[in-house]
């Protein structure tokens, strides 16, 4: 039956993986984050059903074919179900039925897991010798699914995925069927399912138009393709994005613009990546002709400083910051754009981008610009962090969970590290009140520049337009000549000047006149504080400087704004109101009373988990693999996010490391007979404090090495914790197994049940404290796996716990 449980474990990681690609695209991120979570709240809620319905057991052949059938039809028939009744996240604190729709997309959501789940705990249950085989076989087969959710897109989009689960699952269906026993089997009732399964892997390449993904009404590409005479000219995948253009006469964008700016853009087509952050492509003939228009931008001021600059752009996306760097006269530039989509979309629209990423002037690598940061090469008089990003409210929390490498405290030092001395690290934000994430990028150069032996009120300028921050990090001190050309630049085009070495407060608020000065206040009070830390921690919201171990740029969340947010809830156009902290908040309490179910439900029924009623010996042999559920997630979830800077993409990093894990943690199980438990226990956690000690090793220059490179280093250093993650759950399970077979698939609920928790529960330690800290709660927990497991083992068993019956 491994085959087909390889096959049917395959199609729904494939699915789950897919599944947060879609909702990335339809929604937000932290939409797909509790679909996640709701995966593995079906996987618990199958050992619950297992153990209240013990009657599964008694024909497996035909259970284990209904339930492979069951993930394949669930698969479609949940997905179909969000697009005939979708959910609209910004309307929730009007509409109360908004949280019913996403009740019932997350029951529905959760089914083709309960269905693999139990598929699972069944031959877990009903093979106790071949436990280690049968766990093998499910992470091998889960590991391949994670790698098909990379490979497929790009052939068949999101959509297509789907279809192709659903066909994998039917396919695993049928190697079921044929393990039927020679008296009772028949080919002829397995052809109509074959054609079926067959129809469902072609349909894949093609997926009907009504599979296709309905957007959030509130995304950038929604909105843009509701002008009149709007078109899609390109949409494209790949393993871990979406890329669309639209053509429309109503698409104009000239970000970073000030008062003196009175010309119009050329023709622009918009760029969408995931169906959200417009990047503009310009119709143009010649750079050069742009200059007119490029004078009065906040980004043509490090050019006016650097002439004939050699330029570094890191993620130029639609290519207008290239264009503004060779219309102010850059000598060369270059182009790091980490997703090779975006530049073949540019490319498809030909003559009319002016074949931006192909001129002679433009060097263009596709990587991840933090990779290329650590490679040694030349220097470069300009570094400019292209901003990708829309404009969203401090109060948002709908991309407070997004890591982003290039703003962190690693991230600056190694741009200002690629500069020639008096070289410039060009940093554009947007404006916020009161200031955040103009404010934390200030932050974030000032300890930068402190790392490179600068100093930083000798050393930053900032610059203000009605909308946008730039900030320019010198390597060095300013000089006054080059002063004296910023505050020109600032009166010619309108801006105003938040920062200087030498500024005065009327310098400051003169064109944009605000009703307080926050931003040269706030700049001003961060530098000139004598306890920075302390500074920090008296604003109103988070602005400390991420690092790689915290990256989350976006996540400005303090627990001083619960009152403002709840007071804004249904006012403002921000999901939720903002703040997406307490929705993740809510999602641990829907996720602990779920877990609770799970655990607790097994005693309503008559099965044979009652016994814990009869003595506390039955309730301690279940703690540790709660202490295993929290334990693998406390591990995976942020080696699965440190490792989205070493391998360039979020994608990439699931598909590398959880498929790398569970490879090896497949290979651990088929060898756990071998090792003693409580060594295994003992090791894992010394091995998770080793691993914690080393994760700066991903920020230096291993992250140099080409991406092939990266990959074996990724798959190499990750096998031997793997291995050994695969252990204790099947040393524990066996040995249930021989001490109260009847509890296995309660074991199995548990496990899963905590799983849950720890999905989420990671995901906000991580936010607040960082990843390091929870791969230390990762490590206790397999510390409390050990102890609980080793008092289980000496404490007597109470109660009549009789046997699944065997096949």
């Amino acid at each position: 039956m491994n085959p087909g449980l390889f096959l049917l474990s395959a199609a729904t990681l494939a699915f789950e993986v897919n599944l947060t690609r879609i909702f990335s695209i339809a929604q937000f991120y932290h939409f797909a984050f509790m679909t996640v979570s709701l995966a593995l709240l079906g996987f618990g809620a199958s050992g619950t059903l297992l153990s209240l319905t013990p009657a599964l057991a008694r024909r497996p052949v035909r259970t284990l074919t209904a339930l492979s059938w069951g993930v394949a039809l669930t698969a479609v028939g949940s997905y179909g179900l969000t697009l005939l009744v979708p959910f609209d996240s910004f309307r929730v604190a009007l509409d109360p039925g908004q949280w019913g729709v996403l009740t019932l997309h997350y029951l529905a959501l959760s089914t083709p897991f309960l269905c693999a789940g139990t598929a699972v705990g069944l031959l877990l249950t009903i093979r106790p010798e071949r436990i280690g085989r049968t766990y093998a076989a499910n992470l091998a087969g889960s590991a391949a699914g994670c790698l098909l959710a990379v490979a497929a897109p790009p052939l068949m989009g999101a959509e297509g995925v789907v279809l192709l689960s659903a066909g994998l699952a039917g396919l695993a269906a049928l190697l079921f069927s044929l393990n039927r026993r020679p008296a009772t089997f028949s080919l002829k009732p397995l052809l109509p399912q074959a054609v079926f399964v067959f129809v469902l892997l072609l349909t894949a390449f093609h997926p009907p138009t009504w599979l296709e993904i309905r957007l959030s009404p509130y995304k950038g590409l929604s909105y843009a393709l509701r002008y009149p005479d709007a078109r899609l000219v390109f949409r494209g995948w790949n393993g871990f994005s979406r890329v669309d253009v639209v053509e429309a006469s109503a698409i104009r964008s000239l970000p970073g613009q000030g008062f003196a700016c009175s010309g119009q853009p050329p023709p622009q087509r918009g760029l969408f990546v995931d169906g959200d952050d417009l990047s503009p492509i310009t119709h143009m003939e010649s750079p050069t002709a742009l200059r007119p228009l490029t004078s009065c931008l906040l980004t043509a001021l490090p050019y006016r400083l650097r002439p004939d600059a050699r330029v570094l752009v890191i993620e130029p996306r639609g290519g207008f910051d290239l264009l503004v760097a060779l219309a102010e006269g850059a000598e060369r530039v270059t182009a790091v754009e980490s997703n090779p989509l975006v530049v073949r979309a540019v490319q498809a629209q030909g003559d009319w981008a002016g074949g931006i990423y192909d001129l002679p002037q433009v060097e263009r690598h596709e990587e991840e610009g933090r990779a290329f940061l650590a490679r040694p090469g030349p220097s470069y008089d300009v570094i400019l962090l292209s901003l990708t990003s829309s404009y969203h409210p401090v109060t948002s929390g709908a991309y407070s969970l997004a890591e982003d490498y290039r703003y962190t405290v690693e991230g600056f030092t190694a741009a200002l590290g690629r500069l020639e001395e008096g070289g410039l690290l060009v940093v554009v934000r947007w404006l916020q009140v009161p200031p955040s994430e103009s404010l934390r990028a200030f932050g974030l150069a000032v300890e930068a520049v402190e790392r490179t032996g600068g100093d930083p009120a000798r050393s930053l300028v900032a610059l203000r337009s009605y909308n946008q921050m730039l900030i320019l990090a010198r390597r060095g001190p300013f000089t006054a000549r080059e002063l004296e050309q910023v505050r020109a630049f600032a009166a010619a085009g309108s801006f105003d000047l938040v920062y200087a070495p030498d500024i005065r407060p009327e310098e400051v608020n003169r064109f944009n006149i605000l009703p307080s000065p926050d931003d040269y206040l706030a700049f001003t009070g961060l530098l000139g504080a004598k306890d920075r830390a302390a500074w920090l921690a008296d604003y109103p919201y988070d602005v400390a400087p991420p690092t790689d171990d915290r990256p989350f740029f976006g996540h400005f969340f303090r627990w001083g704004q619960v009152g403002e947010v709840m007071a804004m809830a249904g006012h403002v156009w921000q999901p939720f109101g903002g703040a997406g902290y307490l929705v993740l908040l809510g999602l641990l309490g829907v996720a602990a009373v779920a877990a609770g179910g799970i655990i607790l439900l097994p005693l309503a029924g008559r099965g044979p988990a009652r016994s814990i009623l009869r003595g506390s010996g039955t309730f301690l042999a279940l703690v540790p693999f709660g202490f295993l559920g929290l334990a693998y997630l406390f591990v995976e979830i942020p080696l699965l996010q440190r490792f989205v800077l070493f391998l360039g993409h979020p994608t990439y990093a699931m598909a590398t490391v959880l498929g790398t894990l569970l490879l090896f943690s497949g290979l651990g199980s088929r060898l756990s007979g071998r090792t003693p438990p409580g060594l295994t226990l003992i090791g894992l956690a010394g091995l998770v404090l080793v691993y914690r000690a080393g994760l700066p090793l991903l920020s230096g220059s291993l992250l140099g090495l080409p991406l092939a490179g990266r990959l074996a280093v990724t798959i190499g250093g990750l096998a031997p914790l793997g291995m050994l993650m695969g252990m204790p759950f099947p040393q524990s399970l066996t040995a249930l197994q021989e001490r109260t077979p009847g509890l296995v698939a309660w074991a199995w609920g548990v496990n899963g049940a905590f799983s849950v928790v720890a999905s989420v529960l990671a995901a906000l330690v991580a936010l607040s404290w960082g990843f390091g800290v929870v791969l230390i709660a990762g490590a206790l927990c397999y510390l409390g796996a050990w102890v609980t497991r080793a008092w289980a083992t000496h404490t007597p068993l109470r109660g009549d716990v009789p046997p699944y019956p065997a096949r």
